[in-house]
Formats: structure tokens, C-alpha cells, sequence
């Protein structure tokens, strides 16, 4: 569907109704694709994928350079054998398959994932790839822990306005599991504009003075729809040395100013204490 049809169908459908119909429309196209396994190189790292839906054949059915992100964490001795690394939006884990190579069977990567059916297929994915240093939590991140509701997608967000039409699921926090797993070394942040509120459940990590972070800050009005913003998710690290890269596959530069309004990668490094 074009996505200007998808605009209008939102405006003019009562919103449980649209999640409904949406929930359907994934399921029909999960149910029509035929699975298949691939094998190729994602950063360096041979890894067997499962490929259960377009959108996962259209990111991974292909070869890798290694993510600028890692190669960053790696240059700031961030992401180092033996590291505790949450991954918050994991999808079918991929990105945790090549951490979890980066951090070496000392290592420990949760993969935390709300999505059903991308929590399901990154579980798959770790038994391919003998990955028992990657934990799969079919979970989302957030302020509190508790439940929250979730629009189930292709990727899928959190969706605070109504149950109806979409998915409960499991709220976690940072720091719950930081408690329960160890104060991680990195955490990667893809959470579809609920970066602030996964941010806001992470104050004691924020303040140890050793976590790195790695967040995919969502545009404007993704953000707006949880009266959030670029401006709003940078005050968690005021104490931090931040970078920005555009897109995942340029250098990170210091960053200076303003936060663009358009979606963009932000490096906080823990300021090396007097």
C-alpha cells in the first residue's frame, strides 16, 4: 500500500480499527512468504540468517561492511572482549549476532525485542548461529516496568493510546536490567521514537560513569508521537562526549549545535572523570 494511502486510511479509520487491520495485513504477508535460510557476511562475520518477510530479506539477504557504529565503539575501546552489551530494538537480531562475535564468548548480549514475530525469528537466528552468549527478551523498553501495548509491524512500536488492536507485551527498564544481568559496557537504542522514554528508565546507568550509548534518534514527528524530541533524548547526557553520524554508514563527528530535525545516530562516551 502507498504510503499516502496509509496516511489517509489512518485519518479517516477510528485508531483500534486501523491496528486491527494492519495486524492483519502483516500476518498475511508473514503467512505468504515461503522461509529460507541465507549465509553471508555481516561485518567480517560468516552468520546464517533465517528470512521470514520481506523486509528482512530486503535488510539481510545481502553482504555487510561492519556498521560504523561498531567500528566507532571498537576505536573508543567501548566495545571490547568480554563485554555486557543491551541491545534495545533488537529485531531479528543480526546487529547482536556481529556484537556478540565483537565481545567474544566472555561476552553477554541481551537482545531485547517487542516485536512477536522478530523476537521469535532472532531466537532462530541465535540457534543457527550457536550464538549462547546472546540472550533473546521478547520485551520493550521503557520508562517503567510493567506491560505496555504494541503495534505489531514489520518492525512495530510501542503504542500507548489504546490496547485494542494491538499486543501487550512485557516493559523493561535499563537499570531493571542492569540489576538483573550486570551494568552493560554498551546499550544500543532502536526503538522506533521511544528512545526517551527507554532513556528515562536508565538513570542509575546513566550515572555510573562507564556505559557507552548508541542511539538511533527517530525524526521529529516520530518522536513528537511521544511528546519527545532530538532535544529531549540529548539532555539525558549532558554529561556524556557526543557524536552524530547521519546515516549508519558515515563517520561519527563531535557534535556541535543543534540536533538535526531529521532522524540521525548519536555516540554518547562517559567523560573521563577529574
Amino acid at each position: 500500500m502507498p504510503d499516502g494511502l496509509k496516511a489517509v486510511m489512518r485519518r479517516i479509520m477510528p485508531h483500534s480499527v486501523y491496528r486491527r487491520y494492519r495486524r492483519r495485513k502483516i500476518a498475511s504477508i508473514i503467512a505468504g512468504y515461503t522461509p529460507r535460510d541465507v549465509t553471508h557476511s555481516y561485518g567480517g562475520q560468516t552468520l546464517r540468517i533465517r528470512l521470514e518477510d520481506p523486509l528482512a530479506e530486503a535488510w539481510y539477504d545481502r553482504d555487510w561492511q561492519e556498521p560504523q557504529m561498531i567500528s566507532f565503539l571498537r576505536e573508543r575501546h567501548a566495545l571490547v572482549p568480554g563485554a555486557t552489551v543491551f541491545d534495545l530494538g533488537a529485531h531479528q537480531a543480526v546487529l547482536a549476532l556481529i556484537i556478540a562475535r565483537a565481545t567474544g564468548d566472555g561476552g553477554h548480549v541481551l537482545a531485547i525485542e517487542a516485536e512477536p514475530h522478530n523476537a521469535r525469528i532472532a531466537s532462530v537466528n541465535c540457534e543457527l548461529n550457536n550464538a549462547a552468549n546472546v540472550s533473546v527478551i521478547h520485551a520493550a523498553a521503557a520508562a517503567s516496568e510493567g506491560f505496555t501495548t504494541f503495534a505489531e509491524g514489520l518492525t512495530g512500536q510501542v503504542d500507548e493510546r489504546t490496547a485494542t488492536g494491538n499486543v501487550t507485551v512485557p516493559a523493561i527498564t535499563i537499570d531493571g536490567l542492569a540489576e538483573r544481568y550486570g551494568t552493560p559496557d554498551v546499550v544500543f537504542i532502536d526503538v522506533e521514537g521511544y528512545e526517551d522514554q527507554a532513556l528515562r528508565g536508565a538513570s542509575k546507568t546513566l550515572a555510573n560513569g562507564s556505559t557507552s550509548f548508541l542511539v538511533e534518534v527517530h525524526d521529529a514527528d516520530t518522536l513528537g508521537t511521544f511528546d519527545a524530541s532530538a532535544e529531549s533524548v540529548l539532555a539525558h547526557f549532558q554529561s556524556f562526549e557526543t557524536y552524530l553520524a547521519l546515516e549508519d554508514d558515515e563517520p561519527f563527528v563531535a557534535m556541535n549545535g543543534s540536533p538535526p530535525s531529521q532522524r540521525f545516530f548519536l555516540a554518547a562516551i562517559p567523560s573521563p572523570r577529574s
